[in-house]
């Protein structure tokens, strides 16, 4: 695989400490879906992912902002991630029919954009939440935008 190529299996080289951060915001998104179940707006699974996150004492940030730079001009496009757990892993959530080429595109295109390398995109609008998770590990270099900033992790309040 050159640089820039995904997996998205579970065989992947991550580390350990990784694997067990994505097992457990996994845990966090099927107790949401379990408690909701399918049908509702992305914007309540996140609200009710945020809070899911805050109980189990998981450090994230929310509606990061990823900028990008085109010929030396940084650019505010109006990106952001749906979640960024720990600084290692980006989530993105959806609430769609069924996960499109395009969903995983975004996803990969965020990766890139803020050197995160392990992803997870997760469609709540599924029976079994376990068909709505794809999970993408980027085997790439530095970021494409290497001023990405993110806030200091913190277990959120108020939520």
């Amino acid at each position: 695989m050159n640089k820039n190529t995904t997996k998205n299996t579970e065989n992947t080289e991550v580390p350990k400490k990784l694997n067990d951060l994505t097992k457990s915001v996994i845990g966090a998104a099927i107790e949401v879906h379990r408690a909701l179940g399918p049908g509702l707006l992305e914007s309540a699974y996140e609200i009710c992912f945020w809070r899911e996150l805050n109980l189990r004492e998981i450090r994230f940030q929310r509606q990061v902002p990823i900028p990008l730079e085109y010929k030396g001009v940084k650019l505010d496009c109006g990106y952001r991630s749906d979640v960024i757990v720990e600084e290692t892993l980006l989530l993105e959530l959806k609430a769609v029919d069924a996960l499109l080429p395009i969903h995983e595109a975004q996803l990969l295109s965020y990766l890139k954009l803020t050197g995160v390398n392990v992803g997870l995109l997760i469609n709540f609008n599924v029976e079994l939440l376990r068909d709505g998770i794809r999970r993408h590990v980027l085997n790439s270099g530095p970021p494409l935008f290497s001023s990405v900033r993110f806030a200091p992790s913190v277990v959120n309040s108020g939520l």
